[in-house]
């Protein structure tokens, strides 16, 4: 897996991705309401960075947004981890990867980060938020606040959370117990000036886009309201692990118009290849993506 990426300028900032696992999925466990015969039509561009060579697969991406901004290192979430317990998804599972490695690479140790902005607290969003050190969790960015929603946190307080119950303890209780949580309420709204959190329900309760603004140019970080560049083509396709399809569906359609109305580079959380991109509309009105 390469590990370099292009650095993209938005306004005064500057953008890369630092890379933590890509994999392939079953493209029809992925999407609930999957139609092979759609999926076939955009096999001239699925084919090799999103769909494996038969079709069967679609291929997804984990990595963090890094953002220098302002005199600030910002992160945008932060993937699985190493070394955590997932017995309920073997790709998230006791993983031992090169991430810090690889954000070393990028120019940033984990001291020099201020803001880790969380678009919501799955395990594939949260899980370098900590590491182990001498048999506990400590938070990874120490110098960092940690931004996320205020329902997301609220959600582990309900018997449903059971199950997921280890992702918030070794992933986001430590970093509350550190002082270093902020949490977004429901409406979302301005963080700081030119970063802002955009209520994109469905996904799970709490999920929230982020938008940074600089020199008169927007960066859109959607998180998983969009899990694969099909979905562009299919806006209704919403993933398996969307807690709320319907609801998904009806964001993900809002977060497409004011892509596409706002002219905003999109930052992606699994597509693969390069990951961002723009939202355009054709002729007929209907979505079409652009990779950058």
């Amino acid at each position: 897996m390469s590990t370099q990426s292009t650095i993209y300028r938005v306004g005064d900032a500057s953008i890369t991705r630092v890379t933590e696992q890509t994999f392939g999925i079953d493209a029809a466990r992925l999407f609930p309401d999957f139609d092979p015969s759609a999926w076939r039509a955009h096999a001239s561009w699925l084919v090799p960075d999103h769909a494996g060579p038969s079709l069967a697969s679609a291929q997804l991406s984990v990595h963090t947004w890094v953002i220098r901004w302002d005199d600030r290192v910002i992160l945008v979430d932060t993937g699985c981890g190493n070394g955590k317990d997932r017995p309920f998804g073997a790709i998230f599972h006791q993983l031992d990867t090169p991430y810090l490695e690889r954000l070393a690479a990028a120019g940033v140790q984990p001291e020099d980060v201020d803001l880790v902005l969380i678009t919501h607290l799955h395990v594939d969003h949260v899980g370098w938020n900590t590491r182990l050190v001498d048999g506990k969790w400590v938070p990874t960015f120490p110098n960092a606040r940690y931004v996320f929603a205020a329902a997301e946190r609220a959600y582990y307080e309900t018997p449903a959370a059971a199950n997921r119950m280890m992702v918030f303890e070794d992933s986001v209780l430590p970093v509350i117990e550190a002082g270093l949580a902020d949490e977004i309420g429901d409406e979302g709204g301005v963080y700081l000036p030119g970063i802002r959190f955009i209520p994109t329900p469905g996904h799970c309760a709490g999920h929230m886009s982020i938008e940074l603004s600089s020199g008169g140019e927007r960066a859109l970080f959607w998180g998983d309201v969009v899990h694969h560049p099909i979905q562009v083509t299919q806006p209704d396709w919403s993933s398996s692990f969307c807690a709320d399809r319907t609801q998904a569906s009806v964001s993900r359609r809002r977060i497409f118009d004011y892509a596409a109305d706002h002219g905003a580079r999109v930052f992606t959380s699994h597509f693969a290849g390069t990951s961002a991109g723009r939202i355009r509309r054709n002729t007929d009105g209907a979505f079409v993506w652009q990779f950058a």
